[in-house]
């Protein structure tokens, strides 16, 4: 993956960090092909449940690397987005740990996670509008599915930050930490997902975020096919009787 971005997988959790704090952790073509293949090594390795998206140094990711982007770099992947994960994210559940900025592609990034944890500090913000571009990397797609309409047409139109504050109250932070404290929020909060059996998370996710796409006469047809090998697997049966015999279950994924 090269040395600008970093993968370190203990305890069902990967953490998947952006290394360019000199540059704010912007993503250029290289930053972009570590993150892909990160995801790669997350969704391959079966003792990885869940992902934790991070950045070095302080900042979460200040989005495009401009200076790459005049010398003919595009930081996306085909088929998989901006950063390779914005139009493609995972199947395992990924979360943000977010200090500092998260800005422009940052935010999409961010937006592109499952769940978030962020410094009562950081800041989430679409500028595009402001250099007459377009956030067109996802952050236009997802907001309002988090925020209100307005507030979420408000980030757009205007550029301006939202504050880590505003972000939770309307629930587009899971959980906010002290400065400093969002990866250990993050670990904290994926160390209670990879508990679960990894079949089962992976599965619960593709439902939940599937189902803004199904119609009510798909959804039931779509989760019965998602889940049945799960309700057939090895786990479902150790989870039966890890419950009986009063222990914690040991996963196999399978």
């Amino acid at each position: 993956m090269g040395d600008s971005v970093l993968t370190e997988i203990v305890g069902g959790v990967a953490v998947i960090t952006i290394d360019r704090p000199e540059a704010r952790n912007a993503v250029d073509r290289t930053v972009a092909e570590g993150l892909a293949a990160a995801i790669d090594e997350l969704e391959e390795r079966s003792d990885a449940v869940i992902g934790i998206l991070t950045g070095a140094g302080g900042t979460f990711c200040a989005g495009m690397d401009l200076k790459a982007f005049t010398r003919g770099e595009r930081p996306s992947i085909p088929g998989r987005g901006f950063g390779g994960v914005t139009e493609r994210p995972p199947s395992k559940p990924l979360i943000a740990a977010v200090e500092g900025w998260a800005l422009a592609g940052g935010c999409e990034l961010a937006l592109s996670c499952d769940l978030i944890v962020a410094s009562r500090e950081a800041k989430f913000g679409l500028p595009e509008v402001k250099r007459g571009l377009v956030a067109a990397a996802g952050g236009l797609l997802r907001l309002p599915k988090t925020l209100p309409y307005q507030l979420a047409m408000q980030v757009a139109l205007t550029g301006d930050p939202l504050t880590a504050e505003v972000a939770h109250a309307h629930g587009l932070v899971n959980e906010l930490t002290e400065p400093g404290g969002a990866l250990a929020g993050a670990k904290a909060l994926a160390a209670r997902v990879a508990a679960n059996g990894p079949l089962a998370v992976r599965a619960t996710k593709q439902i939940v975020a599937g189902v803004v796409r199904w119609t009510d006469a798909e959804a039931f047809a779509n989760q019965a096919e998602i889940t049945a090998p799960v309700f057939t697997s090895a786990d479902a049966q150790e989870g039966a009787r890890a419950f009986a015999e009063k222990r914690a279950p040991v996963w196999r994924g399978e």
